[in-house]
């Protein structure tokens, strides 16, 4: 059985303080200039976990937004359409 490769990380694109999006990527850089592409508003990025799996980085961004929506009336961030990333 082949290893999965450890080259995944979770992010959140901030807009000042406030988080407008919560995402996985193996390829921060290209990422963002996909969301800049897609015309969402942002000021920044910022990688919140270390390299890991895709299978465990889709996990951790999906207990992210259940810990969002926990402390924001149940709401995702601005740009995230469901709940599980």
């Amino acid at each position: 059985m082949a290893k999965k490769p450890m080259d995944t990380v979770t992010y959140d694109l901030k807009k000042g303080n406030k988080v407008v999006y919560r995402g996985t990527t193996n390829d921060p850089e290209r990422r963002m200039q996909e969301h800049i592409d897609a015309g969402k508003k942002f000021s920044g990025i910022k990688i919140t976990s270390r390299k890991m799996t895709e299978e465990g980085a889709k996990k951790k961004e999906a207990e992210a937004l259940k810990t969002y929506r926990q402390g924001h009336g149940g709401n995702n961030p601005k740009y995230n359409k469901d709940n599980d990333g």
